[in-house]
């Protein structure tokens, strides 16, 4: 790859076709057109881009997949683990042929209170920002001052974003599991309204999370704790319908981060394939019928330069659409981070043809969200 400065702004050629732009990402070093045309090809360098992110973590560059491991169906996945072998996410290891890690009785898990209304990615559609539901699934008519969010950190992730917002969670995503689901349902209090599982992504833990939001429920009978989730929505749909029913019951929502379209893009970018995501939302859509307010299913994609493009919020809208118009979909600004810092954040001209795109597929409820972190630049 060859660097240079422009603008004071540095610029990467692509590896592949030797174009120059200071929105490849030195991580990747391919550019968008190349992904998208030649992906087979250049597979190869994909794979070494996640391995090298992957490694000074002690995660493995990809997923297991030994003949005669320890099978886990816990997400698209579907590591298979070998003696000592530990998975894609980190949380599970192969000691003498079974797996031991996190479990539905023990998480790598941390959580603190976030007072509402907060900064979520429904904040704007949900009960606890918007007042939406009340009284059944709101303790006001409006934003709930008072109340508040715990908010679960799970510190173990499915995918391998390379732009990944909360990366030092990789720091702890093989330490031991040891919060034990008990403990975490006793931290909801009397002004606490709901809880939201995110990371990392509960995804690899979500056994730990049903079971805490099932002790949380039923020491809290009889009062409004919603349960809500935010994720890359990769899990088994087993877990999923679980899931769901939990967040339907208690007017809690689900918000799944839609990261590409183009499947090859979203292995480039997130080493894992999108095609469980895609079929877990439109399962997801079905269920939404049952509620339609307040929202339960919600959209999120982060515009990331150079990669997410128009293009792909065009095709992901119009996926979204296909199956509810309704459905909010929030587009989010990109900061840089982990492996993709030498991008600049999401300008404001991407993010106005984006939201453009996005309402011209029929979407009804599109917003753009971290608009303060928006750039003024090409």
């Amino acid at each position: 790859m060859v660097y240079r400065r422009l603008n004071a702004r540095a610029v990467v050629s692509c590896q592949h076709c030797g174009r120059e732009s200071p929105l490849i990402s030195h991580a990747l070093g391919l550019c968008l057109d190349c992904i998208r045309k030649d992906f087979a090809q250049l597979f190869p360098l994909i794979e070494k881009a996640h391995s090298e992110a992957r490694r000074p973590f002690n995660l493995p560059g990809q997923p297991p997949r030994s003949e005669e491991g320890q099978a886990c169906h816990l997400c698209v996945n579907e590591c298979r683990l070998s003696l000592e072998e530990r998975s894609y996410c980190g949380v599970r290891i192969n000691k003498e042929n079974r797996l031991i890690g996190a479990n539905a009785q023990k998480g790598n898990v941390s959580w603190y209170y976030d007072a509402l209304p907060t900064n979520c990615v429904a904040d704007w559609v949900c009960p606890g920002g918007t007042g939406t539901g009340y009284p059944h699934f709101a303790y006001s008519s409006r934003a709930e001052y008072g109340y508040k969010n715990l908010a679960v950190f799970y510190q173990a992730c499915s995918f391998d974003c390379l732009f990944c917002q909360n990366w030092h969670y990789r720091y702890s995503a093989t330490k031991q599991a040891d919060v034990d689901a008990h403990e975490l349902a006793q931290a909801v209090d009397g002004r606490t309204s709901c809880i939201c599982y995110f990371g990392g992504d509960p995804t690899p833990q979500l056994p730990h999370a049903l079971r805490a939001s099932r002790l949380a429920q039923e020491s809290n009978k009889d009062r409004i704790l919603r349960i809500c989730w935010e994720t890359n929505g990769s899990m088994h749909p087993a877990l999923l319908k679980q899931a769901a029913e939990l967040s339907l019951d208690s007017g809690g929502c689900i918000k799944f981060d839609l990261k590409a379209w183009h499947e090859g893009l979203h292995i480039a970018l997130c080493g894992v394939s999108n095609k469980r995501t895609l079929e877990n939302f439109q399962l997801l859509a079905e269920y939404a019928q049952r509620r339609p307010s307040p929202p339960f299913l919600i959209a999120s994609t982060l515009l990331v330069p150079g990669y997410v493009d128009k293009e792909e919020v065009s095709r992901i809208a119009a996926f979204i659409s296909s199956l509810d118009p309704n459905i909010p979909y929030a587009l989010l600004a990109f900061h840089p981070q982990f492996m993709m810092n030498d991008l600049p954040p999401t300008s404001q001209r991407h993010a106005q043809e984006c939201l453009a795109e996005a309402k011209a597929q029929g979407l009804r409820r599109v917003r753009l969200g971290n608009t303060h972190l928006l750039g003024n630049y090409y």
